[in-house]
């Protein structure tokens, strides 16, 4: 269950969208969280585009993930779309692992209580449920986050079309 969401929360991120809507937060008071650091300029917002569209055309190429993700599944058995989930997890996971190192934000097991202070970097955290009017907040560890310690993309080379994940194939021949 937590792939599927995290599959879901992952598309969404891409899309663009929030994985909250506004309008289902709590109307609690709005922590004051200390200030963002500023982007480092390869990682400016310009590139982000450019890097979501890379991500996604390595997990295709080598894990089949759009493939899997845009066909319809309802025709298949349980079992053999555990048999392509496992595949697919496994490449997508090697992908990962080669182009990205990715670390827990929080060191602590999920549902363990945490204290929060006051001044908390809110690029980290996202505190959520009945919020005190100021810190330190305590709380179970809902999700320990992730973070990408090292970007290791390919360099694209030549003239690209980065909104191409993967070009369309045709066979010729006869």
């Amino acid at each position: 269950m937590k792939l599927l969401q995290a599959w879901k929360a992952f598309m969404m991120v891409l899309k663009g969208e929030e994985l909250v809507p506004k309008s289902s937060l709590p109307l609690a008071p709005t922590p004051t969280p200390k200030p963002a650091a500023p982007l480092k300029p390869e990682l400016m917002p310009e590139r982000f585009e450019e890097g979501a569209m890379y991500t996604l055309l390595l997990l295709q190429r080598e894990g089949r993930l759009i493939d899997f993700l845009q066909e319809s599944i309802d025709g298949y058995a349980d079992d053999q779309i555990g048999a392509a989930v496992r595949q697919i997890h496994g490449d997508c996971q090697a992908a990962l692992n080669h182009h990205f190192s990715i670390q827990p934000v929080r060191s602590e097991d999920e549902q363990s209580q945490v204290e929060i202070p006051d001044g908390f970097d809110a690029t980290e955290l996202r505190l959520t449920g009945n919020l005190p009017e100021s810190g330190p907040y305590k709380g179970a560890l809902a999700h320990r986050g992730w973070r990408a310690d090292k970007v290791n993309l390919p360099q694209r080379t030549g003239a690209v079309n980065t909104t191409i994940i993967q070009p369309a194939e045709v066979e010729v021949g006869g």
